[in-house]
């Protein structure tokens, strides 16, 4: 499996207090940080609860 470029693009302050968590969980702190993470489905269904906050890419 390849890996996924995440990249958090919008702030979490004021969101719901789960999305915050999971974005924390992914390693993200501030907007702009980027993390590259393993590509499987815990991942993606974390990616997934968060997209509207998130962008995300895969790399090879």
């Amino acid at each position: 499996m390849g890996k996924l470029k995440i990249t958090l693009k919008k702030s979490k302050i004021g969101k719901k207090q789960n999305h915050v968590k999971t974005v924390e969980a992914l390693g993200l702190r501030k907007p702009g940080q980027t993390v590259l993470k393993e590509d499987n489905e815990a991942i993606r269904g974390m990616v997934n609860t968060i997209s509207y906050m998130v962008e995300c890419e895969e790399v090879e």
